[in-house]
């Protein structure tokens, strides 16, 4: 089943008459309490008051008009394609179209072998990304965890040299500052062919965190984003707020202030460049009131993060969200119901990016090869929903019926060899169907070990060489490369 950019949208939980006036609120927010911002912004301020925001130099406090908003956000483009190397897995965010992948910065990994947690390496990221290409349900490779094992000045280059090594989809991370995303610009080039065809068709982009919630702007992630904007690099406009934390403890108050966050920084990056490729990168959250730590696995975050589509289509730009975080600390079955909900709820919300659905564990801290395994079969599963059923003359099966009359049996029927295969949700092979003679006579294997398995059959085959000798040989002479 080709399950990339189906079409969701059948979940709702903002009523039109909600998203206007969530929409009017952030207008409001923007107005009247504006956004702050950290120092070294100078130049994007100065941007901002030549537009026509209003400036309070003294209180660091920047005001935006409805106008002005309108204006800018209206100029962002409503397709981005994000394009992958392989020629199988482009994604175009568009309308309702859906895709899910993996996500996160996780600093351990929960060994294979072992099962116990240890920090994430270089070699690991090379090794997911590896495992993620063979997975047909995830759709795109955004960098999981954060290799603990390379110096800070090495660490971008070698992620996204990792990860375009790994994987012919599409790929996508964060980076450390301007110097070292053209470094990671000029390694992509490397392999587009230079630097106009990287433009044409991107298949890297880069998470910028630019708002610290509530209502601030991050420096080094804004100056980040606007360089993006200047070099043609899509860029998703990451911001998390957690309600009762960094944002009001109700769901609507939390989605009001991130749709003002998000509608701020658009605008920055309009006025930076015109038609710059964005997504809308709101990720709301929940606080753990107990313990002011982050929950990822509750209902409310698929129920949050499915409405940000729809305040996003509401300003007619594509969205980047998340699904499939969970708090469990191993593949489980509170795994698997956290992240199945907000998976599921996510794709019927029809939201185009979604991250973190495949790998997490831990509230982000920790990843597992496993999990990936399993985690595709549910985005599988969630995908499956998005085609419907199908009814026509041959699937209807109005003649088959007849042929084969009362009390008989459809078995053999030539409509069930046609349909067998696809019709119905074919496993990746963790999914255990059988009766449990043959499940014993197999080793008695949970979940967990099933997938175990097959992570290690993908990582045991034979390894795709997705840069070319030549190119790798000249990047290895350009950057310290450490894989």
């Amino acid at each position: 089943m080709d399950s990339k950019g189906l079409s969701g949208g059948i979940y709702k939980p903002l009523s039109p008459e909600g998203i206007e006036t969530i929409h009017d609120a952030s207008l409001t927010i923007l107005e009247k309490t504006g956004i702050t911002y950290e120092a070294g912004l100078e130049e994007t301020v100065g941007m901002l008051a030549e537009a026509g925001a209003t400036i309070d130099r003294g209180a660091s406090r920047i005001r935006f008009s409805r106008e002005l908003i309108r204006e800018q956000v209206a100029k962002a483009p409503s397709q981005v394609i994000l394009y992958a190397r392989d020629g199988k897995n482009d994604l175009d965010l568009t309308e309702d179209k859906v895709h899910l992948g993996t996500g996160g910065a996780a600093v351990k990994i929960l060994d294979l072998e072992t099962g116990e947690p240890r920090p994430s390496t270089l070699n690991d990221l090379y090794d997911l990304g590896r495992l993620v290409d063979r997975l047909d349900h995830i759709h795109f490779f955004l960098r999981p965890c954060i290799p603990t094992d390379i110096p800070e000045a090495d660490y971008d280059v070698n992620m996204f040299y990792a990860c375009l090594k790994a994987t012919g989809k599409h790929v996508m991370s964060g980076v450390n500052d301007e110097a070292g995303l053209h470094r990671i610009i000029d390694m992509a080039a490397m392999l587009a062919g230079g630097k106009e065809q990287l433009r044409a068709k991107p298949f890297i982009s880069v998470i910028t965190s630019f708002a610290i919630s509530p209502l601030k702007l991050c420096t080094q992630s804004t100056r980040i984003m606007q360089e993006c904007n200047r070099q043609g690099i899509p860029v998703a406009l990451s911001a998390a707020p957690m309600s009762g934390s960094t944002s009001p403890m109700t769901m609507s108050g939390t989605l009001a202030q991130l749709h003002a966050e998000q509608m701020a920084g658009i605008t920055i990056c309009q006025l930076t460049n015109p038609a710059a490729p964005l997504l809308y990168g709101g990720i709301p959250g929940m606080a753990n009131m107990a313990t002011m730590g982050y929950l990822g696995g509750g209902v409310e975050c698929g129920m949050m993060n499915a409405a940000i589509h729809q305040l996003a289509a509401h300003i007619n730009v594509p969205n980047y969200n998340s699904a499939g975080l969970t708090d469990a600390k191993l593949p489980d079955a509170q795994a698997g119901w956290e992240k199945a909900m907000t998976i599921l709820l996510g794709a019927m919300g029809g939201s185009n990016y979604m991250h973190h659905s495949a790998g997490m564990l831990e509230s982000m801290l920790t990843v597992a090869p496993e999990q990936f395994v399993i985690d595709d079969e549910i985005i599988g599963m969630a995908c499956k929903v998005l085609k419907g059923i199908e009814v026509d003359a041959d699937h209807l099966a109005m003649e088959v019926i007849d042929s084969v009359g009362p009390a008989g049996n459809f078995m053999m029927a030539p409509h069930t060899m046609k349909y067998m295969r696809s019709e119905y949700f074919q496993s990746n092979g963790v999914t255990d169907r059988n009766i449990r003679h043959q499940w014993e006579q197999g080793g008695s294997l949970d979940t967990r070990d099933r997938a175990k398995n097959i992570a290690r059959k993908i990582l045991a085959s034979e390894e795709t060489p997705y840069i070319p000798s030549d190119i790798d040989q000249a990047m290895r002479e350009q950057f310290n490369i450490l894989l």
